[in-house]
Order: structure tokens, then C-alpha cells, then sequence
């Protein structure tokens, strides 16, 4: 059983930001991490992995595969549909040694938590990775999206805004988006769950990985930074989020 595990989502290629939070996770000694998925696909892929390689080697961790990482290994594997060009980009700027550290990341996982008993981890739902659960997701809807888990609490990801509530039977969180939150407040946002959940926030310096990001030949690097630095608001991302369907 673990007394205090620290929840990561979303860093999306944010070195900087990503440094920062493990500096603050550092301080906290978890017994384990976890990452919610979408770790890389940012413009600062190599530098993300290896620092979540780094923290492994500190700290047991557990990482989730969330839509992103998907969308790497087809690209990096040729299946799926013909490959965007970031899509390209991706898969070139990623090591054959970091496509095998992806490989292994898995699609759920559970950890029994001091305090808050099984909780299960995900990207988008237990169903899909490209769900969208946020903290006005009806419970009509949120039901059958978590009918087989046999957990009361949930941690999903995915919509980048962080939120903590009851529903459908379960305690459904979100820890936030470490590397690209849509949030009022700028920051790097992530959770530690333990008696009870405590919902992080940690500064790092956006200026420096605006500067980074520019440096690199990422397609989207622009439209990025514009998204770093002038965020759509949490009502808006939650509006368009209810109105998205799971594929399939």
C-alpha cells in the first residue's frame, strides 16, 4: 500500500515545467509516481523522457499511456493513417531508446492508497484514452464510462484542467496538465493523493521554455507557445469537452 503517491498528467514535452514539479516531488518523497499519459508529445520530447527516466531511477514510477503516446508508436511503427507532419516530427525526434521506454508504458493502472483505498489511474477513462471526463461531465454520461472499474476513486486526465469531485458513485479527479494547463492561474499543475488529495500548482519559468520551444523545428512550436501563453479558459475547454463523443 502506498501512503503517498504523486500524480503527473499531460507535461506534453515541457521540460522546464516538468523539471520544476520533480523538484517539488523530490521534497514530498512519494512512494510512487504516476503519469497520466500524454508525457512527450511536446516540442521538447527527448528532454522530457529522460528526465522521467531520471525520476525512475529516484523513485518507483508508473506510466499510463495516454492518446499521445499512441499516436507515436503508430507514427514510429507506420500503422494507422498516413502521418501528419508533426505527427513525422514526433516520431523522428523520438530515440529508438525512447520509443522502447514508451512501449512499456500501460494502458490503466490500480494502486491501493492509504486513505483512499484502490484508485484507479487512466488517460482518458478505463474505456478510452481519448474520453473526456471533466467536473461538469453529467452522470449519465460518466456512468458507463467507469461501469467495470471496481474502484470508488479515478484519476483520468486528458482535458488539462485539474478538478476534484463526486460522481456517479466514485470520487473523480483530474490532477491537471503539468505542461500545457487550461487554467486562470500559469503554472505547471499536478496532484499528491494520500489521507486525501491535495491538488498542486508549481511556477517554473515560462519565459525559458517559450525560449527553448522556438529554438526547435517542432511544426506546431507557435501555436504552442500561443496556447502556453494565453490559455483558453476553463469553461471554455469544459464546454467543448461535453460536447465531444468517444470514437467507437
Amino acid at each position: 500500500m502506498a501512503t503517498r503517491v504523486a500524480v503527473i498528467a499531460d507535461v506534453h514535452g515541457n521540460a522546464p515545467a516538468f523539471e520544476a514539479v520533480i523538484a517539488q516531488i523530490d521534497d514530498r518523497h512519494p512512494d510512487v509516481v504516476v503519469s497520466c499519459g500524454d508525457l512527450s508529445w511536446g516540442p521538447l520530447p527527448t528532454e522530457t523522457l529522460a528526465l522521467a527516466r531520471e525520476l525512475a531511477r529516484d523513485v518507483p514510477c508508473v506510466f499510463v499511456r495516454g492518446n499521445a503516446e499512441r499516436a507515436l508508436l503508430e507514427a514510429a511503427e507506420g500503422k494507422g493513417s498516413s502521418p501528419t507532419e508533426r505527427e513525422q516530427w514526433m516520431a523522428a525526434t523520438h530515440t529508438d531508446h525512447d520509443l522502447d521506454f514508451v512501449r512499456g508504458f500501460v494502458a490503466t493502472a490500480v494502486l491501493d492508497v492509504h486513505g483512499l483505498g484502490p484508485v484507479r489511474f487512466c488517460h482518458g477513462s478505463p474505456v478510452s484514452d481519448e474520453d473526456c471526463i471533466t467536473p461538469a461531465t453529467p452522470e449519465e454520461r460518466l456512468r458507463p464510462l467507469v461501469a467495470g472499474m471496481n474502484e470508488e476513486v479515478l484519476v483520468s486526465a486528458h482535458t488539462h484542467i485539474q478538478f476534484d469531485r463526486l460522481a456517479a458513485g466514485i470520487r473523480s479527479i483530474n490532477a491537471g496538465s503539468v505542461g500545457m494547463p487550461y487554467e486562470d492561474d500559469r503554472g505547471a499543475f499536478w496532484a499528491i493523493l494520500g489521507e486525501d488529495v491535495t491538488l498542486m500548482r508549481t511556477d517554473y519559468d515560462l519565459s525559458e521554455t517559450v525560449r527553448r520551444y522556438r529554438a526547435t523545428d517542432d511544426p506546431l512550436a507557435e501555436q504552442i507557445v500561443e496556447i502556453l501563453e494565453h490559455p483558453p479558459t476553463r469553461d471554455e475547454v469544459i464546454e467543448h469537452a461535453e460536447r465531444v463523443k468517444r470514437s467507437g
